[in-house]
């Protein structure tokens, strides 16, 4: 078939699209897809999380240059290489983002993408099933396509965590993802009925019911530019490459490292940087691969002085038993990903809205499996939401097949190391609540010995991990800004046809985790595509602490 619309990439924005472009029945849509089934226990157990991103199968494998700032080491950069991209390798966490970062986005140029446009899309996606366990549904979607639910939090520590919050002075919020997203609660998973609840899962597969949409498994080398128009992308499968032709438009879905790389390579990029490469300019964006933006964070663990954590299952009967119960009945340990509380706090008095975030963890373990040494433990995943440090991604070769270069310029301002000594020190006043009194052994990780600010950097330098959420490398914005890479309906400025929808577009980092706002954005470019009135804009008041200015919590 020859596709209206072509969308590369079945990630968490491409799949929506797949879904909503389609599901009118005008329009042929044609999914390209380099990664492979997300069938199988390790992508579908909620508790297997730390497998699959740390698989060649699942995962592009791309690491970081040298990073400057952190004595050279390079960081993985995880991005889903399979149906449903990084839903399906991710964590599942659920957070909308803040209010204020939408409006920053609309301020700063992405007009039409305020809050107060950007709510709705969020409720249209959302299938909020938690009624009864706090929140508030006048905020939330109860039947889009994305299941959103809260954990069992049957471990007592989970709920301890919220508790010590409260006795530490800071609000309580029923709903992060409601009105107040400033405090300590329960986290919100896209987990439905024990299982995963991918962008795959949740609209991808019902989409590919239809008989006018359809997926390839190829390898996209470039988008195919005819007198300043996409008119269709050049692909490899089977060890040919052909070109695919689109009657109406191409979109790019294909993560902040791929989408970006995918335009330099068709041409669309800084002019200079093209050429050190021999790629004939079709349109001189020098915010191409620029801007790049990550959340780092650390992993602040306790031992625990009873055996209350999740080590009890970190042995070989342990993790047979989680994964029998869940494979007959989709319960159990395997059915969460055990991140079920977390917090937003604001760092200092006269920070508006919250700039730091907690994932609580009943174990002591690293993202790629490895538990700390101490058996039973605990520990908060925190760092600052909003760093000033920005970095790139950049071909290194016109050779499609080649990796790009990755440098986050992590760390590159002295305020992000004031910023992580104040996630330490507040994370350790939090832990040293009277709530975790009867759980609390000692410090794992930084240990109580590390207190000065120069002990804290030297940690910090040697321990701080990605939390997998770069954004930002091909930002949206005001047609006359030289650094926007595309307009605030996705078409790349300059060439027609053309448009981007992915994190990518992001004008700023959001607070929180990316694949809520990365779903949001395939949700509302396909209005734009489509050329629908957006919906209508909500009225609701999102909660600012009253003394933001006088007071840190």
């Amino acid at each position: 078939m020859q596709p209206d619309f072509i969308i590369v990439g079945a990630g968490s924005a491409g799949c929506a699209m797949a879904d909503r472009l389609s599901r009118d029945g005008q329009h042929r849509v044609l999914v390209i897809e380099f990664g492979g089934s997300d069938a199988g226990p390790l992508i579908q157990m909620p508790g297997a999380l730390s497998y699959p991103m740390n698989m060649p199968r699942y995962d592009w494998g791309y690491s970081t240059e040298p990073e400057p700032h952190l004595g050279g080491r390079r960081l993985a950069t995880p991005r889903g290489k399979v149906v449903g991209g990084s839903s399906s390798i991710n964590g599942m966490v659920y957070v909308r983002g803040h209010a204020r970062d939408f409006d920053h986005w609309d301020a700063s140029g992405a007009t039409g993408w305020s809050y107060a446009d950007v709510l709705p899309y969020f409720k249209r996606m959302e299938n909020w099933t938690d009624r009864g366990h706090g929140g508030d549904p006048d905020w939330r979607g109860t039947d889009g396509p994305l299941h959103v639910t809260r954990g069992t939090r049957q471990n007592p520590l989970v709920k301890v965590f919220v508790e010590a919050g409260r006795q530490a002075g800071y609000p309580v919020t029923d709903d992060y993802n409601g009105a107040q997203q400033e405090g300590f609660g329960a986290m919100e998973q896209t987990i439905h009925k024990g299982r995963r609840w991918s962008t795959a899962n949740a609209y991808l597969k019902p989409a590919l019911k239809r008989p006018n949409c359809t997926m390839i498994r190829a390898f996209a080398r470039r988008v195919v530019i005819e007198q300043g128009r996409a008119v269709g992308v050049e692909i490899e499968r089977g060890g040919k490459v052909e070109v695919i032709r689109a009657n109406r438009e191409v979109i790019l879905a294909a993560s902040s490292i791929n989408s970006p790389k995918l335009l330099m390579l068709s041409g669309i990029g800084p002019a200079a940087h093209l050429a050190e490469h021999g790629i004939d300019v079709i349109a001189d964006r020098a915010g191409v691969g620029q801007n790049l933006q990550d959340h780092l964070e650390l992993y602040i663990q306790m031992a625990a002085s009873q055996p209350v954590s999740l080590f009890r299952y970190w042995n070989l009967l342990g993790k047979a038993y989680v994964g029998a119960r869940w494979l007959f009945t989709r319960t159990g340990p395997g059915a969460s990903n055990q991140f079920e509380s977390a917090a937003f706090v604001r760092s200092a008095a006269g920070v508006d809205y919250p700039d730091i975030q907690y994932h609580f963890l009943p174990l002591a373990v690293r993202y790629d499996g490895k538990v700390a040494a101490e058996g039973h433990g605990f520990q908060a995943h925190t760092g600052p939401m909003r760093s000033p440090s920005r970095g790139r991604v950049k071909l290194t070769s016109s050779d499609p097949a080649a990796d790009p270069s990755i440098l986050f310029n992590y760390m590159s301002e002295e305020r992000d190391w004031a910023d992580f000594r104040k996630c330490i020190r507040l994370t350790r006043e939090i832990f040293g609540q009277e709530a975790f009194a009867p759980y609390r052994s000692h410090e794992i990780q930084p240990g109580a010995d590390v207190q000065s600010d120069e002990d804290l950097n030297a940690f910090i330098a040697e321990h701080v991990e990605s939390a997998y959420h770069p954004c930002g490398t091909a930002k949206m914005g005001a047609v006359d800004d030289p650094m926007a890479v595309v307009d605030p309906e996705c078409r790349v400025i300059g060439v027609d046809g053309l448009r981007v929808a992915d994190s990518s577009i992001f004008p700023r980092i959001t607070n929180g985790n990316l694949n809520g706002p990365s779903i949001m954005v395939g949700e509302k470019a396909s209005d734009h595509i489509l050329g629908r009135t957006p919906l209508p804009r909500s009225n609701a008041e999102p909660w600012i602490h009253l003394d933001w200015q006088g007071s840190q919590r």
